[in-house]
């Protein structure tokens, strides 16, 4: 089964998908697109945290023609991941349509670069299984699929969206220098550092040489300060401590008289009980034994990543303070 209307018409559709839901679940990371058609490779956007310029540039430059060339892609995605420092993740996502590639030169040899600089590729096929996309993945630690339709393309690119394990040896502490910038009033007027023009309203202001700049999280174009919020950086930290699994929850425990207020959910307040007062599917957090419904359990581990059980213990405990 082939992409209706077009493969270029679903790889763009789901492109933009993905980089909304990338920012989305990685708000201090960044992305950069690259083309390949005509055997050359081209960079359409820099290295950079805004999804809007990313999907403007991406849906103006739409097109395919000529030949493909993996091995020109790879030395120019090596070339910019270079900049990423080494407590970085260097990570390459190819979608590839074509059933060869016509490279200038011996593409072993940059396949080995990728794996020396530490460059993790992945590639998810739109036609037939090819040698040299499983043996790139394989050697470089990424994975490798072949779409099947639509909604299996889907699927296989929103699986990039998480961030990937931190491999322990190349996870190295380092600080690194954020500013908190203030955001600016609705009236105010100033020249916006990212476009160079006065603009009037919405913005935010650097804390260390007072430019302003249009959206967060980016970098400032004065002094070099990677400007964030506290939010993006809660989302980002989130990743670093997943919530357990919750463990199912047996009918018996739901039947038993003693535990009445284990019969609705702790999360949305709707009963556990189906038709009949027969206890329905539902979990328990193993931390603070709170019951939740299968509905309220996949947005807690999927948008949440909180237990609302843990936080109200927490939240509940009064600070007792020891007097000598």
């Amino acid at each position: 089964m082939d992409f209706r209307p077009s493969r270029m018409a679903v790889v763009a559709k789901q492109v933009e998908a993905f980089v909304r839901e990338f920012f989305d679940q990685n708000p201090l990371s960044q992305i950069g697109l690259v083309t390949v058609k005509d055997g050359v490779a081209n960079c359409l956007t820099d290295l950079g945290g805004s999804p809007e310029s990313h999907i403007k540039a991406l849906m103006g430059k739409l097109g395919c023609s000529g030949d493909s060339s993996l091995q020109n892609a790879l030395d120019l995605v090596q070339g910019l991941l270079s900049q990423i420092p080494s407590y970085g993740h260097r990570e390459v996502m190819i979608l590839y349509s074509a059933l060869s590639t016509c490279d200038p030169g011996d593409i072993m040899e940059t396949i080995q670069k990728c794996k020396e600089s530490k460059i993790r590729c992945s590639i998810i096929g739109l036609s037939a299984e090819m040698f040299i996309c499983k043996h790139l993945c394989q050697d470089t630690g990424g994975s490798y699929s072949v779409a099947l339709d639509e909604s299996h393309f889907k699927e296989l690119i929103m699986e990039h969206a998480p961030p990937p394990p931190a491999i322990a040896e190349f996870a190295i502490a380092n600080l690194i220098k954020m500013g908190f910038p203030q955001r600016a009033g609705e009236g105010s007027i100033s020249i916006c550092s990212c476009h160079k023009e006065v603009k009037v309203g919405v913005g935010y202001t650097c804390p260390r040489c007072k430019a302003r700049v249009c959206e967060l999280p980016s970098d400032c174009r004065i002094c070099g300060l990677q400007l964030v919020s506290s939010p993006h950086l809660a989302r980002s930290y989130h990743h670093l401590f997943p919530i357990a699994p919750f463990d199912e929850v047996t009918p018996l425990c739901l039947n038993d008289p003693r535990n009445r207020s284990r019969s609705t959910c702790f999360g949305c307040q709707q009963s556990l009980l189906s038709s009949g007062n027969k206890p329905g599917l539902c979990v328990a957090c193993p931390k603070c034994k709170k019951h939740f419904c299968l509905e309220c359990d996949i947005y807690i581990h999927e948008s949440l990543h909180n237990c609302p059980g843990c936080e109200s213990l927490r939240h509940s405990n009064p600070i007792v303070a020891n007097e000598g």
